[in-house]
C-alpha cells in the first residue's frame, strides 16, 4: 500500500508538471491580440519551451545521477510554479516566452527522471505498471491544462483566467506530497554530465517520424487557435489540445501490442488523415471535425509514432540506450519547434489557407519518404538482424 502510494504522489506530480505546460493554450490569440502580433510571434513564444527543453537534454541528462531524482521534481514542479505566476502578474506574449522557457526546463528535468524514480518507489512492484503511471499521467496533464482554461474562459473571457490560480493551489499540493517521498541515492560513479546525442543506424526512420507527429502536436496547440478566432471558435481550442496530447493514451495499448515499425507505420498513415480534418475543420469552422481530427492525430503522435518509435530505438540501441534516447527526442522537440515557426511566419504572410496547406503537403511527402525508410530498414533487419542501415 505504501509503494502504491508514493507511486500516486508521484504521478500526481507528474500530472501538476505537464499541466502547467498547456495551461495558457488557450489564450495564445487573447495575447497576441492584446499586445497588437501576430501567428508568427505567437508561435515564437510557444517554442521558448524548446529553448528550456534542450540545454537540460542535451547537457544534463546525468544530473539525476549525482544528486538523485526527488531533487529534480521538486525543481521542476517550482518551475511550473513560478511560470504560472508570471502570466497572471504580468499577462502578454513577452511573459509567455518568458514561463514556457522555464516550463521546458521543468519538463526537461521531469522527463529525465520520472520513469527510473517511478521504478523505484515501486520497488518489488510490477515494473509494467511504472510505465503506465507515468505514460499516463504525464499525457493527462498535458491536454488538462488547456482544457480547464477553456471550461472558464467559456464562461468569462479573460486572459488571467481562475483555472491559473487553481494550478497554484494544485502545484503547492502536489509540492508537498513530493516533499514526503524519499530520494534515490546518488550514483557513487561519477557519470559524465554531458551525453551527446546518437543516431545509430536504423534509428532515422524513428526520429523522423517523432518529428512530424510533434510538429503536428505544436501547430494545434500553437496555430490553432488563431484559426478558431476567425469562427468564434477560440474557447475550444483547449479542448483540441485535450484531445491531441492526451487521448491517445487510449491507443497505448494496441501500440504496445504491434512490433516498433509497424506501429510507427500505422501512425504515418492515420496522422496525414487527421491533420487533414483538422485543418478542414479549422478553415471551415466545423468544430466536430476539428476534435474527431485531433483525437485520430492523437493515436498516432502519442500512441502509435511516439511508443513504436522509442521501443524501436531502444532496441536498436542496446548499451547506448540514454544517447540514443537523447537523439530520439532531440528530432521530436525539433519538429515541436521549426515547423510550428515557420507555419505562423507563413500564416502573417499569406494567410491560413495556405500555410496550412503548405504544411499538409510537407507532412504527407514527409510521412511517405518516413514509411519507406521504415519498411526498407525493417526488410534489412529481417534478412540481417545483427545490424540495420539507414
Amino acid at each position: 500500500m505504501t509503494r502504491r502510494s508514493n507511486a500516486l504522489k508521484l504521478a500526481f506530480a507528474l500530472c501538476m508538471i505537464t499541466t502547467a505546460v498547456n495551461l495558457q493554450a488557450p489564450l495564445y490569440e487573447a495575447l497576441a491580440a492584446r499586445d497588437g502580433l501576430g501567428v508568427g510571434a505567437t508561435t515564437l513564444a510557444f517554442a521558448c519551451y524548446v529553448a528550456g527543453i534542450m540545454p537540460v537534454l542535451l547537457g544534463l541528462n546525468g544530473l539525476s545521477e549525482r544528486v538523485g531524482c526527488k531533487p529534480l521534481i521538486i525543481a521542476a514542479l517550482l518551475l511550473c510554479l513560478v511560470a504560472t505566476s508570471l502570466t497572471l502578474i504580468v499577462p502578454g506574449l513577452v511573459t509567455l516566452g518568458a514561463a514556457r522557457f522555464l516550463l521546458g526546463i521543468g519538463t526537461a528535468l521531469t522527463s529525465a527522471v520520472a520513469p527510473t524514480y517511478m521504478h523505484r518507489l515501486l520497488t518489488g512492484g510490477d515494473s509494467s505498471m511504472a510505465t503506465k503511471y507515468v505514460t499516463t499521467s504525464t499525457a493527462m496533464g498535458f491536454g488538462l491544462g488547456a482544457a480547464v482554461t477553456s471550461l472558464f474562459i467559456f464562461h468569462t473571457p479573460s486572459i488571467t483566467p481562475p483555472s491559473l490560480w487553481l494550478y497554484l493551489g494544485a502545484g503547492v499540493v502536489a509540492l508537498v506530497a513530493v516533499s514526503t517521498l524519499k530520494n534515490t541515492a546518488p550514483n557513487p560513479n561519477k557519470c559524465a554530465m554531458l551525453r551527446l546525442p546518437s543516431y545509430p543506424p536504423g534509428t532515422l526512420g524513428y526520429g523522423l517520424a517523432i518529428l512530424l507527429a510533434w510538429a503536428t502536436v505544436g501547430l494545434v496547440i500553437a496555430i490553432l487557435p488563431s484559426a478558431l478566432h476567425a469562427h468564434g471558435l477560440t474557447a475550444w481550442s483547449g479542448f483540441a489540445t485535450f484531445g491531441i496530447c492526451s487521448c491517445g493514451v487510449l491507443f497505448q495499448p494496441w501500440a504496445r501490442a504491434l512490433r516498433p515499425a509497424h506501429s510507427t507505420v500505422l501512425g504515418l498513415v492515420i496522422l496525414p488523415i487527421a491533420y487533414t480534418v483538422i485543418a478542414w475543420g479549422a478553415v471551415q469552422g466545423m468544430l466536430v471535425a476539428v476534435l474527431v481530427g485531433t483525437v485520430a492525430a492523437s493515436s498516432a503522435c502519442y500512441g502509435f509514432i511516439y511508443l513504436g518509435g522509442l521501443k524501436g530505438v531502444l532496441e536498436i540501441a542496446k548499451a547506448a540506450s540514454t544517447q540514443v534516447s537523447a537523439g530520439y527526442f532531440l528530432m521530436a522537440y525539433i519538429g515541436f519547434s521549426l515547423p510550428v515557426i515557420t507555419t505562423g511566419a507563413l500564416i502573417d504572410a499569406v494567410g491560413h489557407v495556405a500555410a496550412l496547406t503548405i504544411f499538409g503537403l510537407a507532412l504527407s511527402m514527409g510521412a511517405i519518404i518516413t514509411i519507406g525508410l521504415l519498411l526498407i530498414s525493417q526488410a534489412r533487419y529481417s534478412q540481417h538482424p545483427s545490424g540495420i542501415s539507414f
